[in-house]
């Protein structure tokens, strides 16, 4: 599956203050992720954030939550975003193509991504965009996630084929603003 922006979603899986500093590389990935949802905004597609249990875990990371919308949150108390069914009725999760980062790798992420995987989604994972508090546990999560049909990209990859082309405006300004 190559990436179109015109057939995907951005989703970002509780990047959540409580459980931040106990992630393994935890702010670069709330990094990427920014970098993810820049992109996605500059090229028009959707992006949807969940947040697992805010009332405990705490709100999403300050430097995501002023990107997101309020109509773009989800909040689950289950591990699988798709599990409560309110993820996949969103107006914006129609699109068939899902790239997926956030924590825990081989909680939420996983469990999120095998549930879209079996509903029919295409997903990519993003390997600097997720993390979890184990580098063990991130490894054989995105091994069990590739083995059940997601693809594992970087971000780069991700931005590259939504541009899809050189020469337009749009990759000038995303070149500019976000490749380095």
């Amino acid at each position: 599956m190559k990436l179109d922006a015109n057939h995907s979603i951005l989703l970002i899986v509780d990047l959540q203050d409580r459980l931040l500093p106990a992630i393994e590389h935890g702010d670069t990935v709330v990094e990427h992720a920014a970098w993810l949802v820049g992109i996605a905004r500059e090229l028009g597609v959707p992006i949807l954030i969940t947040e697992h249990y805010p009332q405990g875990v705490g709100a999403t990371s300050e430097k995501i939550g002023r990107l997101i919308n309020p109509d773009e949150r989800i909040e689950k108390i289950h591990f699988s975003a798709v599990a409560e069914g309110n993820l996949l009725s969103h107006p914006a999760a129609q699109r068939k193509q899902w790239v997926v980062c956030g924590t825990e790798s081989h909680v939420c992420v996983q469990q999120t991504v095998l549930d879209l995987l079996d509903a029919g989604r295409e997903v990519a994972v993003v390997d600097e965009a997720v993390g979890s508090r184990k580098a063990t546990d991130k490894a054989l999560a995105l091994a069990r996630m590739r083995q059940f049909g997601a693809q594992i990209v970087s971000r780069e990859m991700v931005a590259f084929e939504w541009l899809h082309r050189a020469g337009t405006d749009r990759f000038r300004a995303v070149l500019k603003a976000y490749i380095r």
